[in-house]
């Protein structure tokens, strides 16, 4: 069959959990004897060209470049992917439903979707009012637009389950298995290996890592704190949480060479994982497949994903506690790697992900 990705900033990723996967997923299909064409949304035109298209070993690529920047210049790629898919043969697989609404031309062409329905956004503090409006909007429109909505979490599946007139298939994301990585790669932050705690993730208040901060930074520690993610020197949040910051935590800032990240994983003492609202997250998955003992948030969509054997913390005090225990090397920091080990087998390796995506595809292209 011929497959059409959308909803993404295009491959190989440099973004976020979407891209990472299309990266995958897209030679998966192509090995499997299957077409593929991929949306990629460029920041500055090539030789003069504002749309133009390629080859991405063996993936072809549409790029196009956006006339405004930011959030607007998203939604204006979203809808010239949809103009163009339209001319295009195969399925069409969305990844994200953000601008769902742009979709129904592709409805109303009778042209097969499945979309990922990823988290639950509007209900991130983050977003103004009329934002949380369009997104609660599109979030019940690409449940119902799509013939598959793909949802990476039994919660997120049982939320689209209630706005949507079909059943949702879950399927949750995947990562690698890191079983090494050099530790030279983390030497020039200044750490080494299993002296430090790590957070990877968006710097917003959903994701507590002001929180997280503030505790580690609460007494002297014999271990530090790395915090990834991108700063924006005007963001007030951002600026809280670097002032939160002692001696003992590192803000490197984001970091998008994967094998660099790969061993800041690998070697940490443990992984701090502060999500509050959405499904399954990529980097708390990433987190399993490299061995790491998880310290995180508890709610119904972390402990699903993780698994009984990891750390959870509700507030700063259980949290304080944990840490101290993670610290003084008292916690049962081995049972954890070899629970998180243990539940990436089961449940988040590639092949597992990817079959599962290929069966919906194969069975919405003998329904076209």
């Amino acid at each position: 069959m011929h497959l059409n990705i959308l909803g993404i900033r295009g491959i190989p990723a440099a973004h976020g959990g979407f891209e990472s996967f299309a990266a995958k997923f897209a030679p998966y299909m192509r090995d499997r004897g299957h077409s593929v064409l991929v949306y990629c949304q460029a920041d500055a035109p090539n030789n003069g060209l504002s749309q133009w298209e390629d080859e991405w070993e063996g993936i072809h690529r549409v790029h196009f470049v956006p006339k405004r920047s930011g959030a607007v210049g998203t939604m204006e790629f979203d809808a010239a992917c949809v103009r163009d898919v339209l001319k295009r043969p195969g399925i069409d697989l969305v990844l994200g439903y953000n601008t769902a609404l742009f979709n129904s031309p592709e409805r109303l062409r009778g042209r097969k979707i499945a979309m990922n329905m990823d988290g639950i956004e509007w209900k991130r503090d983050k977003w103004s009012l009329p934002a949380k409006a369009w997104f609660f909007l599109n979030e019940v429109a690409g449940a119902n637009l799509c013939d598959v909505p793909i949802c990476d979490h039994p919660e997120i599946a049982k939320h689209t389950a209630r706005r949507s007139l079909r059943k949702p298939v879950m399927i949750p994301y995947g990562s690698d298995r890191i079983d090494d990585a050099p530790a030279e790669l983390i030497a020039g932050l200044g750490i080494e290996p299993d002296g430090y705690c790590v957070s990877i993730a968006r710097i917003e208040p959903e994701n507590s890592i002001l929180q997280i901060v503030e505790a580690f930074s609460a007494r002297p520690r014999k271990m530090k704190l790395v915090v990834l993610g991108k700063f924006d020197p005007d963001n007030a949040y951002h600026n809280r949480v670097k002032a939160a910051g002692g001696d003992q935590v590192l803000f490197p800032g984001a970091i998008y060479d994967l094998p660099t990240v790969q061993a800041l994983r690998y070697h940490a003492r443990a992984y701090l994982h502060g999500h509050t609202v959405g499904g399954t997250n990529p980097s708390l998955v990433e987190a399993l497949g490299a061995g790491n003992a998880v310290i995180a948030h508890d709610n119904r969509f972390n402990r699903w994903v993780a698994g009984a054997e990891q750390f959870y913390f509700g507030d700063a005090v259980s949290l304080e506690n944990i840490l101290v225990s993670v610290d003084d090397g008292s916690a049962k920091l081995e049972q954890a790697r070899a629970g998180a080990r243990k539940r990436h087998a089961e449940a988040f390796r590639f092949d597992i992900i990817h079959e599962a995506y290929e069966r919906v595809l194969i069975d919405l292209a003998e329904r076209a």
